[in-house]
This record gives C-alpha cells, structure tokens and sequence, in this order.
C-alpha cells in the first residue's frame, strides 16, 4: 500500500510493523519513525486504527483464556521472524 506521496519510511514498511509499534516491540527510534508516518499519511493511520482495534477486540473477546506460556513465546518467535524477513527493523529481545 502507498498513498503516493514521498515519506521518509514506506507505507508498506509501516503497515507491515503495525503490530511491532502496537506491542511496543520496536526500539525508541524506529517507534518515532512510524508515529512520524502515522501523523503525516492519513491512510496508514486509518490502517493503524483497524488493527488497534482489532487488537483490544482481540484482548477482550480472548482475554479470559490464558495460553500455556510455551506457545505464547513459539508465536512471538514466529511474528518476529516472519517481520524479519518481510522488512528491515530493530526487534528488541528484552520484551516477555
């Protein structure tokens, strides 16, 4: 996706890390970066607003369950992994 005007980080770069900003699993500079593009490219951040909600839809609708600990971190493997390879970030490692 790209709304066709020139930004310092792609709208597909942001998109695909929408989930790494919304868990606070990307450094500070890279966090700044994608709030930048979310204040200046108004179809990002109606894109951002979808998967935040999805999320505390997610959170609530799911809440009550409680994964077993070792599938919680074999799924944070595989989202960092597959960002990874789909774009260049900075995933911190320190997050639970």
């Amino acid at each position: 996706m790209s709304c066709g005007k020139p930004h310092e980080t792609d709208c597909s770069e942001v998109l695909a890390e929408v989930w790494l900003f919304l868990d606070h699993e990307c450094d500070v500079e890279r966090r700044q970066l994608l709030e930048k593009h979310l204040d200046e490219c108004s179809p990002c951040l109606e894109q951002f607003g979808i998967e935040e909600h999805l999320k505390v839809l997610l959170a609530r609708k799911c809440g009550g369950e409680h994964a077993p600990e070792s599938l919680k971190q074999r799924l944070r493997e595989k989202i960092r992994t597959t960002v990874i390879e789909q774009t260049t970030v900075t995933v911190r490692r320190d997050v639970p």
